[in-house]
């Protein structure tokens, strides 16, 4: 396969791939839509419902740049890369609002910790760093990734990235945060392990709820962990159409899966049959553990 043939073949696996990304986060936003204004609109505002919302439409804005981003559509290679070095860097950002979802979530499961949710801010602060240091040293540097204009004929050009260094400073980089995502996982299973222990002792069936949060903490693990490793793939000498497989899961399912681990739980409390249902699910006490069913309020919101 020739040069120019082989920058074909890359442009139009890039637009395909941009255009199913596209059509994902559109279909997604649709079949949440009826849901966002029955919880979020129609409802009081509390701080899980300012992070729906960033996460949402943030995401929303990432998913299209991104997708809009290479070949879809020309952009001179100038533009082209402060456009990308604003993506990545609003990739950081996104994560991080996803971690503070999860932190959120293990704070509610917990009885509203103060001690457990400051000592997980203190372990998140560090993250935050490594993320800022990964976008200035891996994605901010010229030496280390560049973006170069392709053209086929006068009227066809694109740009596209070039790695300059291999994958394993990303690796490196990767680390902390698995171990941090691990670290959030371990304690997401202890509080169902101690909820399912309690619960046997008083015959009752596990409450849905913390079962669910836990379950979505798994699941963003695994999700979270998949996108490091991808992360670190990208510098190394892919493929086209690995590149674009990749590119295809790390663009979509992030913006998908994350929204959904708010609003789902939403969902089920407002088809539950619970005594306190008019109540938003952050002021309800149906999914706390056993010693508190009696309580009718939280005494703060969740």
């Amino acid at each position: 396969m020739s040069e120019l043939e082989e920058s074909l073949y890359a442009l139009n696996w890039n637009n395909s791939i941009s255009v199913a990304v596209i059509t994902l986060i559109s279909y997604e936003y649709m079949l949440q839509f009826e849901k966002e204004v029955t919880y979020v609109w129609q409802r009081q505002w509390s701080v899980m419902t300012y992070l729906y919302l960033a996460v949402r439409y943030f995401g929303i804005f990432l998913a299209m740049f991104g997708a809009c981003w290479g070949g879809l559509f020309y952009i001179p290679e100038a533009v082209s890369y402060g456009m990308f070095l604003l993506m990545q860097w609003s990739y950081s950002v996104y994560y991080c609002l996803a971690e503070v979802v999860l932190i959120w979530r293990l704070y509610a499961i917990y009885n509203q910790s103060k001690l457990l949710l400051y000592v997980l801010l203190g372990l998140f602060l560090p993250i935050i760093a490594i993320y800022i240091a990964m976008d200035i040293f891996l994605w901010s540097r010229p030496s280390a990734i560049s973006v170069q204009e392709i053209t086929i004929t006068p009227d066809i050009k694109y740009c596209t990235t070039v790695f300059h260094i291999g994958p394993m400073p990303a690796i490196y980089a990767s680390i902390p945060v698995i171990c941090f995502d691990i670290f959030l996982v371990i304690l997401a299973i202890i509080v169902l392990a101690k909820h399912l222990r309690e619960r046997k002792e008083l015959r009752m069936k596990p409450n849905a709820y913390v079962v669910m949060i836990v379950r979505y903490h798994v699941i963003y693990f695994v999700l979270n962990l998949a996108s490091q490793i991808i992360m670190a793939m990208l510098w190394d000498d892919l493929s086209t159409v690995a590149m674009n497989l990749v590119l295809l899961f790390n663009d979509s399912s992030p913006f998908i899966i994350v929204p959904r681990l708010i609003i789902s739980i939403w969902d089920m409390h407002a088809n539950d049959n619970c005594v306190n249902v008019s109540t938003t699910f952050e002021d309800c006490v149906c999914w706390t553990s056993p010693p508190r069913l009696e309580q009718h309020e939280m005494d703060s919101r969740v």
